[in-house]
């Protein structure tokens, strides 16, 4: 049963034109022969509100509007002592879609418009009898299959931001995680630095002051160049366990190697999507033949915005980025929707996110501008210029 109910919530369709054959038949077999009533209005009519519903959760509105057409057309077709049909069950069940998949003002307006037909009948039939109590009892059950449809609704919401918390999170572990691995090959590329430079001082001495010795003092001489060879094969010791941690244990890892560029920020973007964050992308320009240096710093910043975005946009953020080539420089905007000043960025509150980006603008010379924008939201702009000009070494 639970395989059934997993099947036929993947193909809505499925089970909706079930529900309209079997609507729709129990109304057509349903005719009292007494009703004053044309087969073509009885059946046009019926038709009119059990079909749409294989459309209720694609269309909600075209669905809901057909059927409010064919109540309506039922007033002025059908007779005042005819009872309520099979067919008119689909008016709570197209109020409990619109609840669900549509939106409030929608629902709203179908059981206005629902509401508006009954008010017209109980006028125009006055008298106690099957149209007036027909129109009397769907006064509860619209209300009913809103308020479920209301419930509905607000529990699917629920499900889908747990989900996207867990998605965030989850990318937020990742990115945790790559960056503790980064300080920690950081933390280990210097201590190779400084082995390296220690060993090859100790070297360079100990064979100048051989080179003196040997000739006057040979014994002196042996000991220097057994400290050479000991100062060596310690070295070498400590290289190769350093290196060894720094080695990398997956190295088909797409993100390790090679260096992502400015022309994978659409590969970036399709993940950020994935993840639940809504991005505009505006490329301009040639950004496959960009020096890498300056394409990995485009791609980082891109990330890093982004990144922050994710994290600190709250909920219903949307996010733009432009990367423009221009004729000296690459331009890179990012734009958020975020809920005030600093929202989207994290970077008021002491992160190193802007720290970060900063850094890669001013290696290759350029420009980063970070802060809130006039009417909500945070944006990031930044320049390189396409020159051999760099800061530092």
């Amino acid at each position: 049963m639970r395989r059934l109910s997993l099947w036929l919530r993947a193909h809505p369709l499925v089970g909706d034109t079930a529900l309209v054959v079997l609507l729709t038949t129990l109304d057509m077999l349903g005719k009292n022969p007494n009703w004053v009533v044309t087969d073509t209005n009885y059946y046009s009519v019926g038709a009119l509100l059990t079909v749409p519903l294989i459309v209720r959760r694609r269309q909600p509105l075209v669905a809901g509007g057909l059927i409010v057409f064919a109540e309506f057309l039922r007033i002025f077709t059908h007779p005042a002592d005819m009872d309520y049909r099979v067919g008119e069950l689909g008016i709570p069940i197209m109020l409990y879609t619109l609840a669900v998949y549509g939106t409030r003002r929608s629902a709203g307006a179908f059981a206005f418009c629902i509401l508006l037909v009954n008010v017209v009948v109980l006028i125009r039939f006055p008298e106690p009898g099957p149209a007036a109590w027909s129109a009397f009892s769907w006064f509860a059950a619209p209300a009913f299959a809103w308020l479920l449809g209301e419930m509905v609704a607000a529990r699917r919401a629920l499900n889908e931001e747990a989900v996207q918390r867990l998605l965030l999170l989850e990318l937020e572990r990742d990115q945790q995680a790559k960056i503790a691995v980064a300080a920690e090959r950081t933390r280990i590329a210097r201590e190779l630095h400084d082995v390296v430079a220690h060993a090859v001082s100790v070297i360079v001495v100990q064979a100048d002051g051989a080179s003196y010795m040997i000739k006057d003092k040979p014994e002196l001489a042996e000991r220097s160049l057994k400290t050479i060879s000991t100062t060596g094969r310690q070295a070498l010791n400590e290289l190769r366990r350093l290196l060894g941690v720094l080695r990398t244990t997956d190295e088909n890892d797409p993100e390790m190697t090679p260096q992502p560029s400015a022309g994978q920020v659409e590969e970036l973007v399709a993940k950020v999507r994935a993840v639940g964050l809504p991005v505009q992308l505006d490329l301009r320009g040639d950004l496959d033949d960009l020096p890498a240096g300056i394409g990995l710093g485009v791609y980082r910043i891109v990330q890093e915005a982004l990144t922050n975005t994710i994290k600190h946009g709250g909920a219903g953020v949307r996010a733009v980025v432009r990367v423009h080539r221009e004729e000296d420089a690459v331009r890179v905007q990012v734009l958020d929707s975020g809920g005030g000043p600093g929202a989207g960025s994290g970077l008021v509150s002491g992160g190193n996110g802007l720290i970060g980006m900063q850094e890669r603008a001013s290696v290759f010379g350029g420009e980063l501008e970070a802060g809130p924008r006039p009417g909500g939201g945070w944006q990031v702009s930044a320049r390189l210029p396409l020159t051999n000009r760099t800061v530092g070494s």
